[in-house]
């Protein structure tokens, strides 16, 4: 899957997650920039990205996250 597909995926289930139809992908995207990115939202984001792509992360891989990018990066890695 290239980043694109990964992006436009991934930017759905955040406006499904956090509610937000006018969301907009950047990679520098982090929960301090979302006001509806708390905790609770954040299992919820990743138990979501987890369904949709297939497979599982780690504690220590969504620690490591700082932002959507870099979570973007993680699931190409995932996939291929």
């Amino acid at each position: 899957m290239d980043r694109s597909a990964i992006i436009e995926q991934l930017t759905e289930i955040m406006i499904d997650v956090f509610d937000l139809d006018d969301l907009e992908y950047r990679d520098d995207l982090s929960a301090a920039d979302v006001e509806e990115w708390d905790s609770l939202s954040n299992i919820r984001f990743m138990v979501a990205v987890e369904k949709a792509f297939g497979f599982r992360l780690s504690n220590s891989e969504i620690e490591s996250l700082d932002n959507v990018g870099e979570m973007v990066d993680l699931i190409q890695q995932k996939l291929a």
